[in-house]
């Protein structure tokens, strides 16, 4: 008995890892897509070039992205990370300087680079491909600002701030703080100094977070 229940035992140990498998595939195949989109455009971009260049069957590519344009989605799913770092946990600091962690204001210049390359790779071809502004804003855009909604409505719960609308208060954040940043095209004309960025980012969210009588 001993004998034949060691080899039906098996199947269950190894059939496991395979989910962690395809996520860890997926993660790799995003991060490496990204990095194709901005080299070569969304345009002279293709499927092939992400599986060979991530190492990866075309099959086993598609069977996790159906799509050129679900792969598109799927980074700037993992990009959003990149604009505002939410969700988070609630932390013992002032509102001022989670919104400055939230924000990212002292970005390395390498992520800020990676960054830019992304929104610069939308804003160019966007008059091509009008569905990229589309999957910007749904997977990237509104997403972030709904994350931020929710993050200012804990906040308010607390009682660690008032403000009556919390959608329209993450719309008000994410204007001052993303358009204060200028164009990702003219960036260092915009600010050709990166300290004089941040002290403006930093002035931003302080007026936004007396405004709304952060404790």
């Amino acid at each position: 008995m001993d004998i034949i229940d060691e080899p039906t035992d098996e199947p269950r140990k190894r059939g496991r890892p395979k989910v962690s498998s395809d996520e860890d595939k997926r993660a790799h195949i995003v991060e490496v897509a990204g990095r194709v989109f901005v080299k070569y455009g969304y345009a002279g971009s293709t499927t092939a070039i992400v599986a060979s260049e991530a190492g990866v069957s075309k099959q086993t590519l598609y069977k996790l992205f159906q799509s050129k344009e679900e792969l598109f989605a799927a980074v700037v799913g993992a990009h959003r990370r990149l604009m505002l770092d939410l969700p988070r946990p609630a932390e013992d600091i002032s509102i001022a300087a989670s919104l400055e962690r939230i924000f990212m204001i002292d970005m390395d210049e390498d992520k800020d680079a990676d960054r830019t390359g992304f929104l610069q790779l939308v804003f160019r071809e966007a008059a091509q491909f009008p569905e990229l502004v589309d999957i910007l804003q749904r997977e990237g855009m509104l997403a972030s600002r709904q994350h931020l909604a929710d993050w200012l409505g804990e906040r308010r719960s607390e009682g660690r701030l008032t403000l009556d609308d919390t959608a329209s208060g993450a719309r008000m954040l994410m204007d001052m703080i993303l358009g204060g940043m200028g164009p990702p095209e003219g960036r260092a004309q915009a600010w050709p100094d990166r300290a004089g960025l941040f002290a403006h980012l930093r002035r931003c969210i302080a007026i936004f977070a007396a405004g709304v009588g952060a404790a």
